[in-house]
Parts: structure tokens; C-alpha cells; sequence
């Protein structure tokens, strides 16, 4: 009997935690909470905008300052601190001539104003001397003119002597060839050892910090040039707008045309003399549909955008991309005004439409 209990309580046992079991595996597991909504993508409306209307030519770049530097006195080149392609800072040494001669007469110019130094103290005492004796009746006046004479021949060969001091100093000066100004070396005229004279080229040099285009104006659009004077270099994608415009006063024969130069900002870009440029004459204001550069994306050799539709779906669209302004692409054809486009392409390309994203 007591064995028949003992059975009897652990079936109840088994049987409960059988229940409490089923119970648990009866509760469902709690859902995932639901994803984060995407966040709107940013976008603008492409709407027309003024800008100037601009007729192109060819123009060529230069350099404002460019010169070829000379020797201004005789010797033989004995140093040639720089050469071809060398940045020279302004007022640098660049060529060395041998410079014995000119020493020599600035040494004999300084013995010379020392003697006329000495003369004219000695002049004007003596006249200082005759004049006290003339004043007091003791010498003649013919004395007294004699001793006047004197001391404005030694103040006259003071002032010479001075001069010719100024003068040798100067010709030392020349045995040390500067640059006017900071720029690169173009040509390397002389070698190490030749003999130079006066007026004997030496080193051409430019710089490249102030440059201008120079072009040509059509006949049919020089008078609204002339007005406005407006324009803009394109270099790549960059548009330089140009500080000065110098229209010259003649048309060229036969071609009817006239001259013109483009004043750009100091510095401007990597801009070499020779380049040639597309110049963009504002001869009116024209409405064009700009972009944010950054907007536009390139793939291989093909440009778009991402243009979204109603429901905030993008899809990449093709363009005609044209000049740039500041910070903004023109775009003349595949985009229409009043899409509106993704500001950010990456953010748009996880949000493709469903055909897009299918191809």
C-alpha cells in the first residue's frame, strides 16, 4: 500500500512539471521592434536661374612681368646661381661678373672725396680768414675775391667728387645682377667664363603670380563687350572671373576683330604663359538651370543626378553638364525645371525606386 503511494505522488510530480512545461512552450517569443524609419533624403527643386550670357572665344595665357635681364657693365661671369625652371625670389643674385675693375675705381673715387673733403675744409677757413682781415681794411678785395673763389672751386669739386663715389658704387652694384622681381627662370643666355659688355643679355625670367589672357573680340559683339565688361576664363571645370578687361582701340585687318586683354587674380590656379583657354565674353543675362556641384556624380564617361519622385524614390537621370559658377554646375539638357533632385548622391543610391534598383 505505502508503495502504491509513493508511485501515485510522483506520477503528480512528473505530471505537473509536464504542465508547467507545455505552459512555457505555449507562450510566443516577443516580436523585434519595428525598423527605424529611413530618414528623408535632402533635396532642393531645380528652378531657372539668371546668369550671365556669355559668347565664347580662344585666348592665350601671359605673363604681365616677363623680361629679359642685361648686363649694365663689363666683366666676366665668374657665378651663375640659377638656372632654367628655378623659382628666383625678388631681388636675388642671380649672375656674379668678375668685378676687380670696378672696385678698384670705387677706391680710387673714395681717395678723391677724402682730398676733396680736406680741400673744401681748407677753402672755407681760408675765406673765413680773408673775410675777418677785409672786414678789419687789412687785405684788398681783390684777396677777398680770390679766397671765395677758392672755397666754391673745393665745394664744387666736393660735390663732384661726391658724385663720382655714387657712381663707382653703382658700377659694383652692376657686377651683382638681381632679379626685378620674384619669378621662374625661362633661358639661361651666358655660361660661366664668358666675358659680358653693357646691354649683353644674361637670363629671361617671368612670374607666374599676375597673369592675363590674351584674345580676340568679334566686331559684332565689341560694343557689348565694351559696356559691360565682363568675363570669365575657363580652366577645366573652374571659371575665373577676369579683374580688368583692356579692349585696344583698333580692328585687325582682315578679320575684323579686336584685340583684347583679361586681366585674371593674382594667383590663379595652375595657370601656365602659353596656355591656351576658352574665354566667355558677357555680352547679356540668359536663365540656366543650375546645380550643386556636389549633386552631380560621374560614372565613367557619362554624368547625372538622382532625381526623386513623389514619394521621395530616386532614380539616376543623365545630363548635359555646361559651364561652371562658383560652387554650381549649369546643366543643359536631361533635367527639367522644377524636379527636384537629391542633394547627397550617396544617401539617394540606398534609395533607389524598384526599376532602378532591378537594373
Amino acid at each position: 500500500m505505502a508503495t502504491q503511494l509513493l508511485n501515485r505522488a510522483s506520477l503528480l510530480v512528473i505530471l505537473s512539471a509536464l504542465c508547467l512545461g507545455a505552459a512555457g512552450c505555449g507562450k510566443s517569443a516577443p516580436s523585434p521592434p519595428p525598423p527605424a524609419a529611413a530618414s528623408p533624403i535632402a533635396s532642393i527643386v531645380v528652378e531657372p536661374a539668371q546668369t550671365p550670357l556669355e559668347r565664347d572665344v580662344d585666348g592665350t595665357i601671359e605673363a604681365v612681368n616677363q623680361a629679359t635681364v642685361s648686363a649694365q657693365t663689363s666683366g666676366r661671369v665668374v657665378e651663375i646661381l640659377y638656372d632654367v625652371n628655378d623659382v628666383v625670389p625678388a631681388g636675388a643674385v642671380i649672375v656674379r661678373l668678375k668685378g676687380t675693375e670696378q672696385r678698384a675705381g670705387l677706391q680710387g673715387a673714395e681717395a678723391a672725396l677724402t682730398e676733396a673733403r680736406a680741400r673744401n675744409e681748407e677753402a672755407a677757413s681760408s675765406y673765413q680768414r680773408i673775410a675777418d682781415l677785409f672786414e678789419r681794411r687789412v687785405v684788398s678785395k681783390a684777396q677777398l675775391d680770390q679766397a671765395t673763389a677758392n672755397r666754391d672751386a673745393a665745394a664744387g669739386r666736393l660735390a663732384a667728387a661726391e658724385a663720382g663715389i655714387t657712381a663707382a658704387r653703382e658700377g659694383v652694384g652692376y657686377t651683382e645682377i638681381r632679379a626685378p622681381y620674384g619669378g621662374v627662370v625661362t633661358k639661361r643666355l651666358v655660361e660661366v667664363g664668358e666675358t659680358v659688355g653693357p646691354g649683353t643679355p644674361l637670363m629671361t625670367g617671368l612670374s607666374l603670380r599676375d597673369l592675363r589672357v590674351n584674345t580676340t573680340i568679334p566686331q559684332s559683339i565689341v560694343m557689348q563687350v565694351r559696356k559691360l565688361k565682363q568675363a570669365a576664363v575657363y580652366v577645366g571645370d573652374q571659371r575665373i572671373e577676369a579683374t580688368k578687361i583692356t579692349i585696344f582701340p583698333e580692328a585687325a585687318t582682315p578679320s575684323s576683330t579686336f584685340r583684347a586683354r583679361l586681366d585674371l587674380p593674382p594667383g590663379a590656379l595652375d595657370l601656365a604663359p602659353g596656355m591656351y583657354v576658352k574665354v566667355g565674353l558677357v555680352i547679356g543675362q540668359a536663365n540656366r538651370l543650375l546645380v550643386p556641384a556636389t549633386a552631380v556624380i560621374e560614372r565613367s564617361e557619362v554624368t547625372g543626378v538622382y532625381v526623386l519622385d513623389s514619394t521621395g524614390e530616386a532614380s539616376l537621370r543623365y545630363v548635359r553638364p555646361g559651364h561652371r559658377f562658383g560652387d554650381k554646375l549649369e546643366i543643359l539638357s536631361g533635367l527639367s525645371a522644377g524636379e527636384r533632385i537629391a542633394l547627397d548622391p550617396v544617401a539617394a543610391s540606398t534609395r533607389l525606386a524598384p526599376a532602378e534598383a532591378a537594373k
